[in-house]
């Protein structure tokens, strides 16, 4: 399972690079305003110069026409842009069209298995169930991504990839994995999070107090 890092925070994303471990960024309206003064295309083009991978753009137009229009322009920023539009019908003709155009989009705001097989048999490159908002529902949020693993594997005419946002800890990393996400993409305080464990940093310091001691 690939990892993706969710967030327009430049500094986020050159430290979470050095790290060797992203396959892509994810970005929303959200987390493009959360960055004051930021412009967006300058955003998305500066991430694609620190991530050699997929990067999504989020488009805010609520009509079918208007997503393609915003998403032919997004797609003309940089060849590893994903033009990401909603899971509504208006979203479906979207993706049909870019699709036809050769241009790649990440349906999200997935939050049923049925938006998923229709997203797919429109075209979509990647699907991004919310499992996180899926838990505060008081449903299980993987539920939902082995349901789509399971209707994607049995059909090998669908491609698209399963993208497990909404990610709130790194239990939900491995969940994911587990139930067959192609991709998770979290906030980098989650990726922090996973490489932290009490009995390392105590293993550390014992490492280095046996060290110490036997000068």
């Amino acid at each position: 399972m690939q990892i993706y890092l969710d967030t327009a925070n430049l500094d986020e994303i050159r430290e979470a690079a050095s790290w060797g471990i992203l396959s892509g960024v994810t970005t929303n309206p959200t987390l493009i305003a959360r960055e004051k003064g930021a412009d967006f295309k300058s955003t998305i083009s500066e991430i694609a110069t620190l991530v050699d991978g997929p990067i999504s753009a989020e488009t805010i137009s609520l009509d079918g026409e208007g997503m393609v229009k915003e998403g032919r322009e997004f797609a003309q920023w940089h060849p590893n842009v994903i033009v990401k539009v909603p899971s509504t019908t208006e979203g479906l003709k979207a993706v049909y069209q870019l699709a036809k155009d050769g241009i790649r989009t990440n349906v999200t705001l997935c939050f049923n298995a049925a938006q998923a097989l229709l997203a797919a048999r429109a075209g979509a490159f990647i699907i991004s169930p919310f499992v996180g908002r899926v838990d505060d529902t008081g449903v299980e949020g993987m539920t939902l991504i082995r349901e789509i693993a399971q209707i994607y594997r049995a059909d090998p005419a669908i491609k698209t990839l399963i993208l497990s946002a909404s990610i709130r800890h790194p239990r939900h990393i491995i969940d994911s994995a587990l139930a067959g996400a192609d991709i998770a993409t979290c906030p980098f305080k989650v990726l922090q999070q996973s490489m932290k464990h009490p009995l390392t940093d105590k293993g550390i310091e014992q490492f280095l107090a046996d060290w110490r001691a036997r000068q």
